[in-house]
């Protein structure tokens, strides 16, 4: 087996609650020595979100924080400035997803860090980017994704969107974060400097539209709520049976063709399968509504399983919408070792999700747990070059900031 790409990469994750620990989450599982900072008493925000277990401790913050190192710092003592300062200067990567401008003020500004350090990559995550008339502008996940123009176009038509109940802005940002990273630590090998790498949510969600800015651009078509299935892609969607729902996908020509043979021919109407009218693109989406007419009744007199089962036969691509527990208990995810197990000194097992790496040659599930508020202070602090007279004080101090655990 091969090293992980990142081994011998140090990085310091100065986030908080979700696109910035998971950069530093899929860091660590590439092999980077991973950092996390927080801040004296509650720490990260993100230790007291979703799942809480303790005062410490949520299963939010386990999985986004798993496989790294902790510190807790108090900035505002000078001591506390020279361990960032110093703990920055041997950094290769700073992690960073506060509102612009808000980290200058602590001496943690790209401009500040790189003059030290030339060779840092910094990577700053916030709503709206650095620059641009809104990039003073607090915001979410949730105010990227009703800002670009995705809200809008889920749900049903006339009534509010739904509220998408994954971080798909954070998380999204965090991937091209990643990217974004690596590419940066590549290029510095040529160029011998580190960059400032300045990601918004924003921005990041409006490249996500395949199609929808083309609609616009190309033929001023804004796209709307169209509900359970796609108008420009007859048959793709969501149906009701008998005891769930399924997706069917059923688009492209020759998976069409084979569909309706198949409803045809197990009750549904006659010369079904042969209509010419549905054997090309633009002739389905002429017919949506008659060919939808057919279809739902066709799969809501059958169970998931049945419909799955005959669909499977002409392989045409289809799914069940599935359950979390039903998820967890896949063979497809167990096999693909997608449930990442970890062994916890107070909790026991934990059962996490996994990142989708996959290298041939080295193992990226990460086996460590989350850190303890300010587990790791005393052998970065080592690391850097600190004596152990300096150490005790700082954490007698509250300089270096841990809680006592019985």
């Amino acid at each position: 087996m091969q090293a992980r790409p990142l081994e011998g990469i140090r990085v310091v994750d100065y986030s908080h609650f979700l696109a910035g620990p998971y950069v530093g989450r899929c860091l660590a599982a590439l092999g980077a020595e991973v950092i996390k900072v927080e801040r004296p008493g509650s720490g990260d925000a993100g230790r007291q979100h979703a799942t809480v277990l303790d005062d410490e401790q949520s299963g939010y913050f386990l999985q986004l924080n798993m496989g790294k190192r902790g510190v807790s710092v108090d900035m505002k003592d000078p001591r506390g400035k020279e361990f960032m300062q110093r703990l920055c200067d041997s950094a290769d990567v700073f992690v960073e997803n506060y509102r612009p401008g808000a980290l200058g003020k602590l001496g943690l500004g790209y401009d500040e860090l790189s003059a030290r350090n030339p060779r840092l990559v910094y990577c700053s995550i916030s709503a709206y980017g650095h620059t641009g008339p809104d990039a003073h502008r607090a915001g979410f996940g949730l105010i990227a994704e009703a800002k670009s123009g995705i809200m809008q176009m889920i749900g049903n038509p006339g009534e509010p969107p739904p509220l998408m109940r994954i971080s798909l802005g954070d998380m999204y940002t965090g991937i091209h974060a990643v990217a974004a990273i690596n590419a940066a630590l590549l290029g510095r090998v040529k160029s011998g400097r580190g960059q400032h790498i300045d990601m918004a949510l924003y921005d990041t969600l409006v490249s996500m539209h395949e199609y929808a800015v083309q609609c616009y651009t190309m033929q001023g078509i804004v796209p709307e709520q169209t509900g359970h299935d796609m108008p420009t892609s007859t048959l793709y969607g969501v149906f009701r049976a008998a005891d769930g729902d399924l997706v069917i996908a059923a688009q492209v020509d020759d998976a069409w063709k084979r569909f309706a043979a198949l409803v045809e021919a197990h009750g549904g109407p006659a010369g079904f399968g042969t209509d010419t009218r549905f054997h090309t693109s633009a002739g389905r989406n002429a017919n949506r509504l008659e060919i939808l007419s057919v279809v739902k009744p066709w799969v809501v007199g059958r169970p998931v399983a049945q419909v799955l089962e005959l669909l499977d036969r002409i392989d045409v691509s289809c799914a069940k919408v599935q359950r979390i527990d039903e998820v967890l208990a896949d063979p497809q995810i167990i096999a693909r070792g997608m449930v990442v197990e970890q062994e916890h000194p107070r909790y026991g097992k934990l059962r996490l999700p996994n990142l989708p790496f996959r290298f041939s040659d080295c193992d990226t599930t990460i086996r460590e747990v989350a850190p303890d508020l300010g587990q790791h202070n005393a052998e970065v602090a080592q690391s850097l070059g600190f004596g152990a007279a300096e150490i005790d004080a700082m954490q007698t101090d509250g300089v270096l900031y841990s809680k006592v655990r019985p």
